[in-house]
């Protein structure tokens, strides 16, 4: 699948049992291996480590987990991290 970033960016995640997980507010990307990393549905800005810990395991997703993306993300619903 290809799609530009910034396509990305404000579409609504859903699992594939229809529920809505939120929208996609940033991007965490592995520019050594050219691919993204995880998603984010609320912004990385966090005054500490505990609190950007929080957001990348309560507010956010694999990417890996992305089953497809056009006008909505769909993702797997296996380990899934609530919204």
């Amino acid at each position: 699948m290809t799609i530009r970033l910034s396509e990305l960016f404000g579409k609504e995640i859903y699992s594939l049992d229809g529920e809505r997980k939120g929208k996609v507010f940033d991007l965490v990307i592995n520019l050594e291996k050219g691919r993204i990393e995880t998603i984010t549905t609320e912004p990385l800005k966090a005054r500490s480590k505990a609190e950007a810990k929080k957001i990348i395991t309560e507010k956010s997703m694999p990417y890996s987990k992305v089953i497809s993306a056009k006008d909505i993300i769909l993702v797997s619903t296996k380990h899934e991290v609530s919204k």
